[in-house]
């Protein structure tokens, strides 16, 4: 019987562990899927655990060091393809750290990643030229406890381990009005490309849960996201000003929108211009007091060329929600959403065009948003309250709304569609669909689009 060191044992697990997500990721199946988009990391040249580094796993020592210092080794070092950081079980209590190019963060089953709760010493950084200010407050904004800045080709894994935002502390002062800067994310990438997030859990972060802003070529599949549905602003995913973006695969249960695809905030959206693109989503499930699927209201940049599948919500506050508002500008144009089941929702649709402040009082009140050419097609709910809202602004009505095959049912009969400043065509809906979804014009887009 051939003897392996334990140290060679580890590092044996740790290959096979990521040999098996490169293979979930790499062979499609029957099931449709996105993997391959975003090309697998090579076989990484370098492999070293966090406790090589001063770490441990006690849930009491603060590794805030200890990552900082595995990360640098990582970038001096450029072994040939990289190099994987191990986090081993166990409790790795840690600030923030940040990433580097040709990297993989991998979580062993039973491992840890938990944020300090000391807010004090969380360090600041610039808000995004997208937005102007921190998207709460003016001014800086609080670094993502696991954050990225001009990276390519990271690979953020593991067995089911779990990112611990401990974000109670923070929700507190929020409710207070007692919170200086906006919150961190629990991961952020800015301008960053070829990304992948997988096999993890991610739980209580203090703001939104995953920010990939100003990237593109990021895959996000088989998580966990939780958060108490009472917990401010607790976003799952939420791509922004980002493009080719791959999410699929998740169960998310937070305190907000589960995924919101975003694009900057009025004037500072409108003058970065980056919108976001080419973004699939599938196989989703989840519950939230706000929306399973959204798109904005931030969507100043852009939001075009998404398709929304195979998506699963219950106990929630919508189904879908796409909101915008007056100042925003942008456009929200060729969005599908399609195979959704819904239980237990107050509204199965809404698309409005009142939604959401600004970052201040230099918006332009005259940039009015347009949305265009959205498809929502093939849903089911049950235990509905309201059917829904389709809202449009006076002097920019939404257009091409195509509403087909949506069959939304309660314990007591369902309100009624609403309807105001669109156009576009429904057909096989039910309740019966609001008179400014049955001109002619619209149905034969409508008619078309499927």
């Amino acid at each position: 019987m051939l003897y392996v060191a334990p140290r060679w044992r580890c590092l044996l697990a740790v290959a096979m562990a990521i040999a098996a997500v490169l293979s979930a990721a790499g062979g499609a199946g029957a099931q449709e899927t996105c993997s391959g988009a975003v090309p697998a990391p090579p076989k990484r040249g370098a492999w070293m655990s966090i406790a090589s580094f001063g770490g441990a796993g006690d849930g009491r020592t603060l590794n805030t060091a200890a990552f900082a210092a595995a990360v640098a080794s990582i970038q001096r070092r450029r072994a040939r393809g990289g190099a994987l950081l191990y986090v081993p079980p166990g409790v790795w209590l840690t600030g923030p750290f940040s990433l580097t190019s040709h990297m993989t963060l991998f979580l062993a089953r039973g491992a840890v990643i938990r944020a300090t709760q000391d807010t004090s010493s969380w360090p600041l950084i610039d808000p995004l030229p997208s937005y102007g200010r921190g998207r709460e407050l003016p001014g800086k904004r609080y670094i993502s406890l696991i954050h990225g800045n001009g990276l390519q080709d990271v690979f953020i894994t593991g067995e089911n381990g779990t990112i611990d935002g401990q974000g109670s502390v923070w929700w507190d002062m929020w409710k207070k009005g007692t919170l200086p800067f906006t919150r961190p994310h629990l991961l952020e990438l800015m301008d960053s490309s070829n990304a992948i997030v997988s096999n993890l859990v991610f739980q209580d972060s203090p703001f939104w849960n995953i920010h990939p802003v100003y990237c593109s070529n990021v895959l996000i599949r088989n998580l966990t996201i939780l958060a108490p549905h009472d917990s401010p602003n607790t976003d799952g995913i939420d791509p922004d000003s980002s493009s080719n973006v791959c999410i699929e695969d998740c169960n998310i249960s937070t305190g907000d929108d589960l995924i919101a695809i975003k694009s900057g905030w009025d004037e500072y959206g409108i003058a970065y211009g980056r919108p976001s693109s080419g973004i699939t989503i599938r196989r989703i499930t989840g519950s939230s007091p706000f929306a399973g699927f959204s798109v904005g209201s931030e969507t100043s940049g852009g939001v075009e060329d998404v398709l929304a599948e195979h998506l699963n919500f219950y106990s929630s506050g919508f189904g879908v929600h796409i909101k915008t508002n007056s100042g925003r500008g942008g456009f929200i144009r060729n969005i599908t959403v399609s195979d959704v089941i819904l239980d237990n929702v107050r509204y199965g649709l809404r698309i409005a065009g009142d939604v959401g402040g600004h970052p201040d009082e230099r918006y332009d009140h005259n940039a009015l948003p347009k949305v265009d050419s959205l498809t929502i097609k093939n849903v089911q709910g049950q235990n509905i309250k309201e059917a829904g809202l389709i809202k449009g602004i006076p002097n920019s009505a939404f257009s091409r709304i195509c509403l087909s095959n949506i069959k939304l049912h309660g314990s007591a009969p369902v309100r009624p569609w609403k309807c105001a400043a669109v156009s576009g065509g429904a057909l096989d809906v039910q309740p019966s669909p609001c008179t400014e979804l049955v001109s002619t014009s619209g149905m034969s887009f409508c008619t078309s689009s499927l």
